[in-house]
This record gives structure tokens, C-alpha cells and sequence, in this order.
């Protein structure tokens, strides 16, 4: 009996250590972007979740603003930085042309910055092939992933976009 209970104290120290190791794992570094085409609003309505504090570092980094973002002391111009970013690393061409969205807004989610993006005026049966380009957060992150989940006509397409592949082509 004593060997037993010798044995649950040596198993608890060892349960901790083992338990304490994954406190310090990896983090991992990923986004995901939907793009929706909506017929009756004739536009491709655009969502992309980031993680809050690589958003924000990120725009500290690159920019030298501290925005504070999901805070209330949150930047006033952190909306403009983050429109700013995606207009460089968040690329769209329809027909092999670049095609210039809209920035909506952003909201929170938890750890997660969720920002709304619209491209309007979109006539789906003229669009023969859409390239989708995102470095969000690469030149940041090298292990970044950027999934991104395109919706047309009942029709569903996915990509995992990285730094040295960021690129995505759909024949519709």
C-alpha cells in the first residue's frame, strides 16, 4: 500500500511538468478570410479574422502607431492603418484586373478582429477568373496561413495561402 501512494505522489510532480511544457508551445498564426458573392446585392462581401494582438503588433511594427486595438483607449486613426494594410497585402483582380474594394468597418470576436470588406458592382456571369493575393501578416510572421473560402452560386473553393505561395486562381 505504500508503494501505491508513493507512486501517485511521484505522478502528480511529473503530470505538472508535463502539463507546464505546453504552456510555452508555438503559437500559430493564421487567418481566415470568406469572400461571399451576393446576387441580390451584386458584390462579393468579404470577411477576414486576425488575431487581435498580431493585428496590432503588426501595425506598431510596421506603422509605429500603438493601437490599441479592443480597447477603450483604441487609436481613432487605427482604422485607417488597418484599411492602409489590407489595400497593400490583400490583393484582388477579376479578369486579370485589380479591382478596388471598400473597408466597411471592423468588430471584435472574442481574440479575433473580424474587418468587412465589399467589392460592388460585380456581374457574376462576366467574371471568367478571380485571383486572390494574401500576405496578411506574412512579412510579419513567416509561419503565417492564410485560409481564404470562396462562395459563388451554390459553388465552394478553398485555399491555404503562405508567404512563398500567396496566390489563388478560380476559373468561374
Amino acid at each position: 500500500m505504500l508503494k501505491r501512494k508513493n507512486a501517485k505522489w511521484l505522478l502528480l510532480p511529473m503530470a505538472m511538468l508535463l502539463f507546464l511544457s505546453f504552456t510555452n508551445l508555438h503559437k500559430f498564426y493564421v487567418s481566415v478570410t470568406n469572400m461571399v458573392y451576393s446576387e441580390k446585392d451584386e458584390a462579393f462581401q468579404i470577411t477576414s479574422r486576425i488575431f487581435i494582438d498580431d493585428l496590432d503588433d503588426l501595425l506598431e511594427e510596421r506603422y509605429g502607431i500603438k493601437s490599441n486595438l479592443a480597447t477603450a483607449d483604441e487609436s481613432k486613426i487605427a482604422d485607417d492603418y488597418i484599411k492602409k494594410y489590407f489595400n497593400t497585402k490583400f490583393i484582388i483582380e477579376i479578369n486579370g484586373q485589380p479591382v478596388a474594394y471598400n473597408f466597411l468597418g471592423k468588430k471584435y470576436d472574442a481574440d479575433v478582429v473580424i474587418c468587412y470588406l465589399e467589392i460592388p458592382n460585380i456581374k457574376l456571369p462576366e467574371v471568367k477568373t478571380l485571383t486572390i493575393q494574401n500576405e496578411i501578416l506574412t512579412d510579419m510572421f513567416d509561419e503565417q496561413k492564410n485560409l481564404v473560402h470562396v462562395k459563388w452560386n451554390g459553388n465552394k473553393k478553398s485555399f491555404v495561402l503562405i508567404k512563398s505561395d500567396n496566390k489563388g486562381m478560380l476559373n468561374l
